[in-house]
């Protein structure tokens, strides 16, 4: 059954008929506030969706506009606003997450009005990119995650101070971390869980998730039991976040099998956030990357320590440090990426990115172009498909490097992990954090300006790369090719110009 449509798009609706009828009857507003009997500033009002006439004003108008009253209520915009109508009756809008950027739906309604069929074609060209590169509801929802993470530093005062205040109660600020079994039992004493652990045998296609979920009176959580111990306890923590911060929509698995609102998108973020935070409480963080970063030369055995030391996973320490580096060292210009890739495949996923700055190299490319084997992520990948599975699960390869984008101004230093993914043998996964090189940087990491760590000239893709006689290309670089077409013709035609217009 559809859902009825809101108040305020009903509204939106009937102000964008009004409008359409009056401009087909090339009638002014006050003309039409003449024949109708109704004031100019009401009808305008009516236009903008901010007021919904009564039966005898909308027959009044119907009158005027010579429109049947039942053609004047109905909810079909005509062809060339179909989208805008279809947007409307959907209540889309209301599920966007307009509200965490400032902007009111009111306001986007509003702008619809100032020229309806513009904003109708705009939409439809969204719609038609949208089919042409396969983006569905949930790539949008997790992007509008990203850009409200990105809007905040990837920093929020309220899940700190709530992770903080839970610690407290506890008394557990002073623990380098909280371990699974502690987790476990104030689950099953406190909130009434029953903690399974499974391999999930029975149905196979469930074995890629990390933990489900069943909302029964007594909640039932079903955590794989090939996840090692610190991925166990952060499974557990997010379940305190959704109850200790009173999160009632959410997913049902770890990993999105279907993305219904941005409400479950959001509430799984601030979970996680508050897992992180209890499990790395940000004062016994800070004060271990300080004494890091005032070491002067580049060594991976600390960084590796410090992991040990809040006996977490590479990943969850890296998500830790997004959070931590822009509001506690300044260093607000980074990236984070997760690269997933079969041994002996030279395809290389990149399956998740943050970016915290204006600068969005590197970022996702098309799934066919192959990624710059010059990278750190990749040149780690391409060494742990080479080393002993059983060595790199026990402790992370770890590399350093500067990486200057080609053509441009922008290098960043990169520290990278790689190691197997628990739950698929056959998969290895990288983690990259980019810093950029900056004042910021070099005043705060000593060993930013280590001599040793090696500076390499990277891009974004080889199809995309000019670079010549490059010893790592995996295919040739078509799409700069292409664009260097371009710009001969560009400039030959503007040659042409000049030399005609004399």
């Amino acid at each position: 059954m559809s859902q009825p449509v809101q108040e305020e798009n009903l509204k939106a609706i009937f102000g964008l008929k009004l409008r359409q009828y009056r401009e087909l009857q090339e009638l002014s507003t006050q003309e039409l506030a003449k024949q109708s009997g109704l004031s100019a500033s009401y009808i305008n009002e009516i236009e903008k969706g901010k007021k919904y006439p009564k039966a005898d004003k909308i027959m009044s108008l119907a009158t005027a506009l010579d429109v049947d009253y039942d053609e004047m209520v109905s909810l079909k915009l005509g062809k060339q606003l179909g989208q805008l109508s279809d947007l409307l009756k959907s209540n889309a809008l209301h599920e966007m997450p307009l509200e965490l950027f400032g902007i009111k739906t009111s306001d986007l309604i509003g702008l619809m009005g100032d020229d309806p069929a513009k904003f109708s074609a705009l939409l439809q060209t969204l719609l038609e990119v949208a089919r042409n590169y396969d983006v569905r509801v949930e790539h949008f929802l997790l992007a509008a995650l990203r850009s409200y993470q990105e809007l905040n530093n990837n920093y929020f005062e309220e899940l700190e101070k709530a992770a903080e205040s839970f610690l407290e109660n506890k008394q557990w600020m002073d623990l380098p971390t909280i371990p699974y079994n502690q987790l476990k039992t104030l689950l099953e004493t406190d909130y009434d869980y029953e903690i399974i652990e499974s391999s999930f045998d029975s149905q196979p296609e469930l074995q890629g998730f990390r933990s489900i979920y069943v909302p029964t009176e007594s909640p039932k959580l079903f955590i794989n039991d090939q996840l090692f111990p610190n991925q166990k306890a952060f499974v557990l923590g997010r379940e305190l976040g959704y109850n200790i911060l009173d999160l009632k929509e959410r997913a049902l698995t770890s990993s999105w099998i279907k993305v219904e609102s941005f409400n479950q998108v959001l509430n799984n973020f601030k979970a996680s956030y508050f897992s992180g935070a209890i499990l790395m409480n940000r004062h016994t963080f800070v004060q271990k990357l300080q004494d890091f970063f005032n070491r002067d030369t580049w060594d991976s055995q600390p960084l590796l320590d410090m992991i040990d030391y809040f006996d977490t996973t590479p990943e969850t320490f890296t998500h830790r440090l997004t959070q931590i580096l822009p509001h506690y060292f300044g260093l607000d210009q980074l990236f984070f990426l997760r690269f997933h890739n079969m041994p002996g495949s030279q395809q290389y996923k990149l399956s998740k990115e943050l970016h915290l700055s204006q600068l969005h190299n590197p970022h996702r490319v098309n799934p066919s172009e192959h990624y710059c084997r010059r990278w750190i992520t990749i040149t780690l990948l391409q060494k742990l498909a080479d080393t002993d599975m059983h060595e790199a699960s026990n402790q992370p390869l770890i590399d350093i490097q500067r990486s200057q984008f080609y053509g441009t101004e922008n290098e960043y230093l990169c520290i990278s992990f790689a190691r197997p993914l628990a739950l698929n043998e056959e998969a290895n996964s990288c983690i990259t954090l980019g810093l950029l090189d900056n004042n910021t940087l070099k005043k705060g990491v000593n060993f930013a300006s280590d001599t040793d760590i090696k500076t390499r000239i990277v891009n974004e893709s080889c199809e995309r790369c000019p670079i010549p006689d490059c010893q790592e290309r995996a295919a040739e670089p078509m799409i700069s090719k292409k664009d260097q077409q371009q710009k001969k013709r560009e400039k030959a035609l503007q040659y042409f110009l000049e030399q005609h217009s004399e």
